[in-house]
């Protein structure tokens, strides 16, 4: 589109103030919920006031463009990990928290697209969503939506890095592409006693172990191998010494599923194998579910016509890329078009949420080009309905 090359332009000018405050960021970053410094710093950035108060401690900016098109907004998350940096750069964090996830380059990125787009004549309005809390489990983007603050708005553009992706590959893959996250807590509780006589006790040990095995029935056989599920049991809680059966022991974990179907089927399945094997124990067994994201899915028309803005700005571009990571920009699915793109950094740059993640300073560049590119997307297809 012909605003698309002068935006890149633009952008480039000022991508030394971005990566200078990526820096600022990354040294000083905030937990979810006590996310207004930050906020605050990113609004002071882009110039265009201070915007409306979103979720709390996040901010819904207009910032350039007009026309007869509808609102396009591109949203950067605000918080932090409570993870100790190892990395050695003169800007690590030093405060317990770290932004292992990529924040840090995102915010830099979105600092740069917008400042560039004040001085441009753009087809539709811009606007920018600094979102909080989406790495709590209070989500910040659900609170968006339910606040109401997207009602001018006609698309959502993100972009993430990850490591999954080979070096500057841009994933822009229409339907789902993270699956939606829910937390469970499983209590088994049984007749405590001396491990000596086993037979006047009920091993509650035992049959929170042989649940841990059965729940991976949910992803073997209860949801079609081609779309996928995990069932991941990350936490135990059993026991205060070698001879005493305890009378009740709990494990946590998360199920991840692509679909709506396969989600509710997961909640079911999850119950009866808990109640079930605990039984055949001589047990019982309580679960709790908390929901968190729902699937992730990418409208289809804007993922299509991202591919060839991204590909004529010279990025190789993967229309497949799919995980079962979670993140609450699902939630904006319900408000507005939604497109999420990943910006592949490669494994060199270690893991997300690793202590020792640090995306070279080049990426806040290739998010900028991925926003820019979601938003000629949104208006394209704005064209087109």
């Amino acid at each position: 589109m012909d605003f698309t090359d002068e935006w890149r332009a633009a952008v480039r000018k000022r991508l030394p103030d971005a990566v200078d405050l990526r820096h600022e960021l990354h040294a000083d970053p905030q937990l979810s919920g006590s996310e207004q410094d930050t906020a605050a710093l990113l609004a002071d950035v882009i110039g265009c006031g201070s915007g409306v108060l979103a979720a709390g401690t996040g901010r819904l900016i207009s910032v350039a463009g007009g026309g007869d098109h509808k609102a396009v907004a591109l949203r950067t998350e605000l918080d932090a990990l409570r993870v100790v940096e190892t990395t050695s750069v003169p800007w690590r964090s030093t405060n317990g928290a770290m932004h292992c996830c990529g924040h840090d380059v995102h915010m830099a990125a979105v600092s740069a697209v917008a400042t560039a787009a004040a001085g441009l004549d753009l087809p539709a309005p811009l606007q920018v969503l600094l979102q909080p809390r989406e790495e709590g489990s209070r989500s910040g983007a659900r609170d968006v939506v339910r606040e109401g603050v997207l009602a001018q708005t006609d698309a959502i553009v993100g972009a993430h890095v990850q490591p999954q992706l080979p070096t500057g590959t841009v994933g822009a893959t229409p339907g789902p592409v993270n699956a939606g996250t829910d937390e469970f807590s499983i209590t088994v509780r049984g007749r405590g006693g001396h491990s000596g006589y086993p037979q006047t006790v009920d091993d509650s040990v035992l049959a929170l172990a042989s649940i841990i095995v059965a729940l991976q029935q949910i992803p073997a056989r209860r949801v079609d191998p081609v779309v996928g599920a995990v069932c991941m049991v990350n936490e135990v809680r059993a026991g205060t010494a070698p001879n005493v059966v305890p009378s009740s022991v709990a494990a946590c974990g998360t199920v991840r599923t692509m679909r709506e179907v396969d989600r509710v089927a997961a909640h079911r399945a999850l119950r009866d194998i808990a109640e079930h094997v605990a039984a055949a124990h001589g047990c019982s067994a309580e679960v709790e579910l908390a929901e968190c994201e729902p699937p992730l899915h990418n409208d289809n028309g804007l993922a299509l016509a991202d591919f060839p803005v991204l590909a004529e700005m010279g990025h190789q571009v993967s229309s497949e890329f799919r995980s079962f990571g979670a993140d609450d920009f699902s939630f904006y699915g319900s408000a507005a078009r939604s497109l999420m793109l990943f910006v592949g950094t490669g494994t060199a740059t270690g893991a997300l949420h690793e202590s020792s993640f640090l995306p070279a300073d080049e990426y806040v560049g290739i998010v900028a080009d991925a926003l820019i590119a979601g938003y000629s997307a949104a208006v394209l297809t704005q064209r087109r309905r």
